[in-house]
């Protein structure tokens, strides 16, 4: 159970690296080189129960270039979210399920 924890720890580090490239890639080519920025304000609903998760989701979503966690209810699990642009819920949390893994 715990080597399946660290595990997941792992590969949420990973997945976290990886879409904070992802972003900044994005960030630089769309919003900065094509001016294409629609600041949007979202209510991004979380499966994760226990607020040290839903803590380290919305950091992981600060971390990430264009968005930035604004408020987070954890008695409704619910997290707002500035986004540069128009984004689904997937692409703004896509390490929610590797958290709930190692943490939940």
């Amino acid at each position: 159970m715990f080597l399946t924890r660290i595990g997941y720890g792992i590969v949420y580090f990973l997945v976290l690296i990886y879409e904070i490239i992802k972003a900044t890639i994005d960030v630089a080519f769309n919003g900065v080189m094509r001016r294409n920025i629609d600041p949007v304000l979202v209510d991004i609903e979380t499966v994760l129960k226990r607020p040290v998760s839903q803590t380290i989701l919305a950091n992981s979503i600060s971390l990430t270039p264009g968005t930035l966690s604004v408020d987070l209810d954890s008695e409704n699990n619910i997290i707002k979210v500035a986004t540069i642009s128009p984004r689904k819920k997937e692409d703004v949390i896509p390490f929610e399920p590797y958290i709930k893994k190692m943490l939940e």
